[in-house]
């Protein structure tokens, strides 16, 4: 393994291709994770959903292909949402596990997307094609994609968010087959939506928030590439944001297609907490890694985090990000450092591809400073956690990275006015890197491609001194080679 890619501790394709997550559901004590994969890839294109099940959502046991690809006039599967229904409303069996996927309709639209139904009365593991015919079928849209269905207990009836466009369109049905338009959301400036997500999260302070997110593009506004969200109420027909303009769950190149599920204690949802994981990769540059070459695979995702939302001192909340907890049962050793004062550079005598580093910055006056992580010997290849004109900020240019066009090297993410004081945790693993800054306020997640020698990390500081305090170094520990599977 020693010129392996495959990373450590992060989700990651068995072989072939994975991109787009599909929300996770809890069922039998297990979270059945389900993903776009191809196996065929890059022969021919075409993604079936591949299962995954976990029960601390760090660990993943591969359990196959459970919706197949081109096995139905509609051909392959794209990304969608899944639900068991306890109630049988749908009228396959109390429990079954119903699934809406968005597929192209070769039957009736000339192959535009449309929203196609599949069931499992094996725990989820199989499905079948409900009809040829989608249950929503696309009202003369070109994007209508990425069904996302959540319950409405209040109502007795099901909701579905689609991806319209600049849009996200609201559905209603009672049978998960029958679907009625409700309303449509309106964005503007963040380019064509997709992976639409709403869910509901009590504050910190007690108080509750719908959530609607989704996967946008904001690069052209000098804004990320990853999931936009807003706060605000939802009545059952229309969302009601509490600003016009989304605040960002990521502000690095890397963190997409994301979805967020229910996090469970005991078997009871956590209203305050709310897990969430990403496809690592950019559609930019979305064949451009070493993993394949190396390890016959592409396709990692994030760590699945979780999400708990915040007041800010203005009176708006913010969701911030730390994390999974039961990310701590991998680590292999911790290592407490002293303060140390920097004038220049520092090179830790710590060398590893797969850690955590938590550090404390403090300065004074104009400042650059921060750390190089994947540093080589001689010190001119490294990733970089800065902070400088008021920003932290990431950056791969002085290291392997996916994007050729020098267009996607730099992510940054603003302090507070007059901010002196920084609190990193920074998680490296092979191929990638995830900044949560200030407690997960702001996260900033990149692909890396530096060369496996490079393992050193430095600390450094130019045009003011700084100190870094709470310095620690948490390894984490290998996993079986084959990515997901344990």
């Amino acid at each position: 393994m020693k010129d392996s890619y495959r990373c450590v501790y992060h989700f990651t394709a068995p072989d072939g291709w994975k991109n787009d997550p599909q929300r996770p559901i809890f069922l039998n004590g297990r979270y059945h994770y389900y993903y776009l994969y191809n196996a065929d890839y890059p022969r021919a294109t075409g993604t079936a959903w591949r299962l995954a099940t976990t029960t601390d959502n760090v660990t993943f046991h591969d359990e196959g292909v459970a919706i197949p690809k081109h096995t139905q006039p509609n051909g392959d599967v794209w990304s969608g949402s899944l639900v068991v229904d306890e109630d049988d409303s749908g009228g396959f069996g109390p429990g079954a596990v119903i699934a809406l996927a968005t597929q192209p309709d070769h039957a009736g639209a000339d192959g535009r997307q449309a929203q196609f139904l599949w069931h499992s009365t094996d725990g989820g593991k199989t499905f079948q094609h409900y009809s040829d015919q989608p249950v929503l079928p696309n009202p003369s849209q070109e994007d209508f994609r990425d069904p996302k269905i959540i319950r409405d207990d209040a109502r007795r009836a099901w909701i579905v968010l689609i991806a319209e466009g600049d849009h996200i369109g609201f559905y209603r049905s009672t049978d998960l087959k029958r679907w009625e338009p409700l309303s449509r959301f309106a964005t503007a400036g963040i380019g064509i939506l997709e992976c639409p997500d709403l869910f509901r999260i009590q504050s910190t302070d007690g108080t509750s928030k719908w959530i609607l997110g989704a996967s946008a593009d904001g690069r052209p506004a000098g804004l990320p590439n990853t999931f936009a969200y807003w706060t605000g109420t939802f009545d059952g027909v229309r969302f009601h944001a509490d600003a016009a303009q989304p605040q960002w769950l990521d502000h690095g190149h890397d963190w997409y297609a994301a979805v967020t599920w229910e996090h469970r204690s005991g078997g009871d949802a956590d209203p305050q907490t709310r897990l969430a994981v990403a496809w690592m990769n950019n559609w930019a540059y979305p064949d451009t890694t070493p993993t394949w070459e190396h390890d016959g695979f592409n396709g990692t995702d994030s760590v699945v985090r979780e999400l708990r939302l915040h007041q800010q001192p203005d009176g708006t909340y913010r969701l911030h990000s730390r994390p999974v907890r039961s990310l701590d049962t991998l680590v292999t050793n911790t290592i407490h450092l002293p303060d140390a004062y920097v004038e220049s550079q520092h090179r830790l005598g710590f060398q590893a591809t797969a850690y955590e580093i938590s550090t404390t910055i403090r300065w004074t006056g104009p400042a650059h400073v921060g750390l190089h992580l994947r540093t080589s010997t001689d010190g001119t290849r490294h990733a970089t956690v800065g902070v400088r004109d008021g920003h932290v900020y990431t950056s791969r240019r002085h290291t392997g990275r996916p994007d050729s066009t020098g267009r996607h090297l730099d992510s940054h993410s603003p302090l507070a006015d007059g901010q002196t004081e920084v609190r990193l945790r920074i998680l490296i693993d092979r191929t990638t890197m995830e900044v949560f800054v200030d407690d997960g306020r702001h996260v900033h997640s990149n692909q890396i491609f530096p060369q496996p020698a490079d393992t050193g990390v430095t600390l450094f500081s130019e045009g003011t001194p700084a100190r870094f305090t709470h310095t620690v170094i948490r390894e984490i520990g290998e996993r079986d080679p084959r990515g997901c599977t344990a």
